[in-house]
């Protein structure tokens, strides 16, 4: 098989050079299939999709859902498969994983620029250890939440779950505007 050499002087195959350029459009492809419950991110935004890449079956696209009983995950699925479909590709399948599990720290940074243009405060950073005082059953106080919309620190939770089981309601006592926080973890 002819090889070709890469910038920085490595060896490839012309078929690993292939798979390559079919691998970042396949990317781009993916990139494009926007979230069933926040459409104005795409799944790879959001950081669900976790792998693509070939073995002998053909292609395999590896999917690990933000929560293990995510409702959204067969839709998310069959958006993978006809997209792949619709671009041609021939052999393929949409894997679950589920570990590691999902984390907000996968949310690329264009996403949660997305979310906060949106009305959804982003994650803020997740601890390197949360520690629950089960004495009282009270959770450490929570970092202030900054309202998407003007930006005020002065908030407050409404409650735990807001239209989704991965965000909490709150509300902008400044603005009065409700909006979803995307709770980190």
């Amino acid at each position: 098989m002819a090889a070709a050499r890469l910038p920085g002087g490595a060896l490839v195959s012309r078929r690993a050079l292939a798979d390559r350029n079919a691998i970042d459009a396949i990317w781009t492809t993916l990139a494009a299939i926007p979230d069933p419950e926040i459409p104005v991110i795409s799944i790879v935004e959001l950081g669900i999709v976790r792998d693509v890449a070939f073995d002998d079956d053909g292609l395999v696209v590896t999917v690990t859902p933000t929560y293990s009983g995510c409702p959204a995950t067969e839709v998310i699925a069959t958006d993978i498969e006809r997209a792949l479909a619709t671009s041609g590709v021939g052999s393929f399948r949409v894997q679950t994983r589920l570990s590691p599990p999902w984390t907000t720290d996968w949310i690329a940074p264009a996403g949660r620029e997305r979310l906060r243009a949106y009305g959804i405060a982003p994650p803020g950073e997740r601890p390197a250890l949360q520690t629950i005082d089960i004495s009282s059953l009270r959770r450490p106080a929570a970092a202030a939440i900054p309202c998407p919309r003007c930006g005020s620190l002065h908030t407050r939770e409404l409650s735990r779950f807001g239209s989704t089981p991965c965000k909490a309601q709150y509300r902008c006592e400044d603005c009065l505007e409700p909006f979803d926080y995307f709770k980190p973890h």
